[in-house]
């Protein structure tokens, strides 16, 4: 089986290209970062408290930079959506293996941070057909599960078509906070 910390996949459909994040995404990145409206939408659940709002470039690069070094150390792997149209990135997908004593534990937790305006149904199920399959072997899971705000309502729809479902476990952070609004979706036999 292939070790997505030694060699990451690039994984892609007609309209979408997920790659490793690389520093050269900064530009592009703290256009997603720096948006007000797409904020709500990301998860920064266990994340001590930070909220991925960034306004500088300075921010922007030693965030890819921390990023980098959590793949290198094998924490999670950020890959950068990139629209294939556009010839830009427009966000990022998260994923790591969960050790943990709740419900989600061994199961492959996804963080998807979409600029605003790709903040749209037919786009998230996109991405999400290229991730969702490949995310059982890379890391190892029976269950993919990713947060979807009750205000993401076309995420949310977006999640139900692509085979997600939406759970009312709860995600126990490190420091015992409980966390909501996950969807699952389960690796079919």
């Amino acid at each position: 089986m292939q070790n997505v910390y030694e060699n990451c996949p690039v994984l892609e459909n007609e309209n979408f290209k997920l790659r490793l994040i690389q520093k050269e995404d900064a530009g592009d990145l703290l256009k997603v970062y720096c948006d007000k409206k797409a904020v709500p939408f990301f998860n920064s659940d266990n994340c001590h408290g930070a909220d991925f709002y960034f306004t500088t470039m300075e921010e922007m690069e030693g965030t890819i930079k921390g990023w980098l070094l959590e793949y290198e150390n094998k924490g999670f792997v950020r890959w950068s959506v990139i629209d294939k149209a556009a010839g830009e990135v427009v966000g990022t997908i998260e994923l790591f293996h969960r050790k943990a004593k709740d419900y989600f534990n061994a199961c492959g937790i996804l963080r998807l941070d979409l600029r605003s305006d790709y903040e749209e149904k037919d786009a998230i199920a996109q991405i999400l057909e290229i991730i969702t399959e490949p995310a059982f072997k890379l890391f190892e899971c029976s269950m993919v599960a990713t947060k979807a705000v009750p205000a993401a309502e076309k995420r949310r729809a977006a999640l139900t078509d692509m085979g997600y479902d939406l759970t009312e476990e709860k995600l126990i952070g490190h420091d015992g906070s409980e966390y909501g609004d996950y969807w699952v979706c389960r690796k079919s036999s």
